[in-house]
């Protein structure tokens, strides 16, 4: 069983890891109950990696902002794209992955990004408020981040292994923005 959002994310197989993989963009989730391997490429965004350690049924979502704009349209709002905002992205996750089998109660996160990466950016740190977006809402829903790697300035190359909840994350320190 898989699902995700209306926009369906990059399957292919990877070569290097010798496994099924799907590559996450902004405001995508993925849920599955097979062995893959879920990918993204954070800046000031936030993954969610979500796992059931006695299923191995997991996903991950990649979220761009802490909450819906209050100019965002009806069409994103039924559509799917809600996915991109932070709360509602992990309500849909957590969501999926009980329908999927996974019990609530044993469900780990690891989460990763919120780098501020844009140098000139100084007035709104976009990835700060994803942190503490995510990190409140586990807080809330009694869910517990076992593993993170959040805020600081550099972007993150994400690889999460769903049937061991495992993952390799990358700095990626030049990202040529020099807005």
């Amino acid at each position: 069983m898989e699902s995700c959002n209306f926009e369906v994310p990059i399957s292919y197989y990877d070569k290097r890891f010798s496994i099924d993989a799907v590559k996450l963009l902004p405001g995508q989730y993925f849920v599955t109950t097979q062995d893959k391997m879920l990918v993204t490429v954070l800046g000031s965004c936030v993954a969610a990696c979500l796992y059931d350690p006695e299923t191995g049924i997991g996903g991950m979502n990649h979220f761009m902002l802490p909450t819906v704009n209050k100019t965002a349209s009806e069409f994103e709002k039924t559509q799917g794209m809600a996915a991109k905002y932070g709360v509602h992205a992990m309500e849909i996750l957590i969501n999926d992955l009980v329908k999927a089998g996974a019990n609530k109660a044993r469900i780990k996160a690891k989460v990763f990004g919120g780098g501020k990466v844009v140098k000139s950016f100084v007035q709104q740190d976009a990835g700060k408020y994803n942190e503490v977006v995510v990190t409140d809402f586990f807080s809330t829903e009694g869910i517990s981040i076992v593993a993170s790697d959040l805020c600081d300035i550099y972007a993150r190359m994400v690889y999460f292994f769903l049937s061991r909840g495992m993952f390799i994350m990358n700095c990626v320190n030049d990202t040529n923005n020099t807005i």
